[in-house]
């Protein structure tokens, strides 16, 4: 049977290689096989339409190359749904071609081409504002005067809109498209994540809002150009629900690179990094959150730094077996690192039996803020530190292998900032590879068949798919090498299962209990730890080969699992179907 299923993946391998040589690229082939303009199916979607709301387009529109801007309107004429309005608002352009241009298509035959001209300049959200009084339509569609719509981009909204008639706001996938017509650099998104919209404006192009929220919170604010549209969808989303917030997870933008736009590089526009930190700013001041926004790790990446509320006593759990120089290493970096004052350490020994190891707990009896509890018991990772967190004082827990080595001196108050926050259940640290590379950075269901880490063994300085790994945001699940979780938390949900889960995918499992009890799962990058896990660990096969009761173990474990979260493994929310399940690395699924 191992024979036949390697056979399939050998032949699968070699045709996924022969696409990749005639499509150029994995985003040309993922193109390929999914932008098929099939004229059949479009009609029959477009006649299966009982909702057919207006959707009116704003541009703004200043000095832009003609040649940009007539790609730009085509991309409107070409769209498939077509119950739309095109308001364009010139802001007094100083470019005689561009002003020619917009007259010309003003003179056009097409009513709902509407144009406005400007007589002084007032910047991008005074325009936008200016194109909004020429709407009429109940949703509104944002699109930058040099930048392309897919041509299905409408006919999607409006089907999700057939499915979801309360939806009010919607956003879909993008890519980047140069002066040359070529398209790469795809985006693809997760569904909304509440934390990643404040560390990053990601859900940007096509963004398509309920025209009557927009009325309401005033359209654009004036003094937040270059994030007038991050200003724009922090203060809508107030007015709505996540439930009310839909993703298309299609490419339905081409974000023009020229070298002045914000699309060609996060450096290319400053000031729009200082207008960001604004409107967070004030998106902290409306919602009553004290802390202060500032740079993220990585430019055009933003932190939202929360103040620790109180000085609230965390419990280190430590689960041990002899290893006593790991141990130690791990220790000495809390003791040595470790700014966050209030913390007690609980060190639980498994049947440890080397003569160093059993010196050694002398030693910690005579240490500040450790207690040593006994586990007496065959290894049971779930049962060990359920034994643990009975026997901890704090109001907060981490897990934490005694592998692991801390790197940040504010680990604690990075992951207490988003614990303490009564919607949050869960809070997962970065862990690198002792040779820098990431171990951890989330995880998510479904890769490798059940939960699998992503950006595993990526340099954390390069870009990391759209800076993800260097922000802070939603998982469906993070790894108890370490974690933090409030006590209640931990006791409302059962803690880990020791039952069916006591080795592997016990973590992965609270996790999911945590989100299906109502809270968050966060990561955070600023919870910085070494994880000196080995880089090679082997496969299922060669597990069967080199252990077969440990593989049996495992196969019922994740048996397990896949039958209790099917519906998670099946779909992640915050992972894109278009992103592999096979690698780690977020590459596209070509597979």
């Amino acid at each position: 049977m191992s024979l036949v299923i390697y056979g399939i993946r050998f032949i699968k391998k070699r045709f996924r290689r022969l696409m990749l040589k005639f499509a150029g690229s994995e985003y040309a082939l993922w193109i390929k096989m999914h932008e098929v303009k099939d004229k059949g199916a479009i009609k029959r979607q477009l006649s299966s339409l009982k909702y057919k709301p207006k959707i009116s387009i704003i541009v703004p529109v200043y000095n832009v190359d003609p040649q940009w801007l007539d790609k730009c309107i085509e991309s409107v004429l070409k769209q498939t749904y077509n119950n739309w309005e095109l308001c364009i608002h010139d802001d007094a352009s100083t470019n005689e071609k561009t002003v020619e241009d917009l007259k010309r298509w003003q003179a056009k035959d097409d009513k709902r081409i509407k144009v406005s001209f400007g007589k002084t300049n007032m910047h991008i959200s005074g325009a936008s504002n200016e194109a909004l009084k020429l709407a009429t339509g109940e949703f509104i569609a944002l699109l930058d005067n040099d930048d392309e719509l897919a041509p299905n981009a409408f006919l999607e909204n409006v089907l999700l809109l057939n499915k979801h008639k309360d939806a009010d706001f919607i956003y879909s996938d993008e890519d980047k498209i140069g002066t040359n017509g070529k398209r790469y650099a795809p985006f693809f998104k997760p569904e909304w994540s509440p934390d990643l919209m404040l560390s990053q404006m990601y859900t940007c192009h096509l963004g398509v809002y309920r025209k009557s929220i927009i009325d309401k919170i005033g359209g654009f604010r004036l003094g937040y150009e270059g994030s007038q549209d991050y200003d724009l969808v922090l203060r809508f989303v107030e007015h709505t629900t996540k439930d009310k917030i839909h993703h298309i997870p299609k490419i339905l933008y081409h974000w023009r690179t020229l070298e002045s736009s914000t699309a060609a590089s996060l450096d290319t526009k400053s000031y729009a990094s200082v207008a960001a930190k604004k409107t967070l700013t004030d998106y902290l001041r409306r919602n009553k959150v004290e802390g202060m926004a500032i740079d993220g790790i990585k430019p055009g990446t933003f932190r939202v730094k929360r103040e620790i509320m109180g000085q609230s006593k965390v419990s280190i759990i430590i689960p041990f077996r002899d290893q006593v120089e790991v141990l130690k290493r791990c220790l000495k970096s809390i003791e040595d690192k470790t700014t966050y004052s209030n913390y007690e350490i609980i060190l639980v020994n498994n049947q440890s039996s080397e003569t160093a190891t059993l010196n050694y707990f002398t030693a910690i009896k005579r240490m500040k803020n450790i207690r040593l509890i006994n586990y007496d018991k065959p290894f049971n990772y779930s049962a060990i530190n359920n034994s643990a967190a009975r026997h901890a004082r704090g109001d907060y827990l981490i897990l934490l292998n005694n592998d692991t080595e801390v790197i940040s001196g504010e680990w604690i108050e990075a992951m207490l900032e988003h614990a303490q926050r009564k919607e949050v259940g869960i809070v997962g640290a970065k862990l690198l590879y002792p040779n820098n590379t990431i171990q951890h950075a989330g995880v998510v269901m479904g890769i490798g068949g059940v939960a699998g880490h992503v950006f595993k063994y990526m340099n954390p300085d390069t870009d990391c798919y759209f800076c993800n790994a260097n922000l802070v945001r939603n998982y469906s699940a993070v790894t108890a090498a370490c974690l933090m979780i409030r006590k209640s938390v931990y006791e409302e949900v059962g803690g880990l299962d020791e039952i069916n889960l006591t080795v592997a995918f016990n973590d992965v499992d609270m996790c999911l209990k945590v989100i299906d009890s109502g809270y968050l799962v966060i990561y955070t990058p600023y919870a910085l730890l070494y994880h000196h896990e080995s880089l090679s660990r082997g496969s299922d096969d060669e597990l069967r080969l080199t252990n077969p009761k440990k593989f049996k173990r495992v196969m019922k474990e994740r048996k397990y699992m896949e039958k209790k979260w099917k519906r998670y493994i099946e779909r992640d929310i915050y992972y894109s179907p278009n992103l592999s399940l096979v690698r780690e690395d977020l590459s596209i699924n070509i597979d």
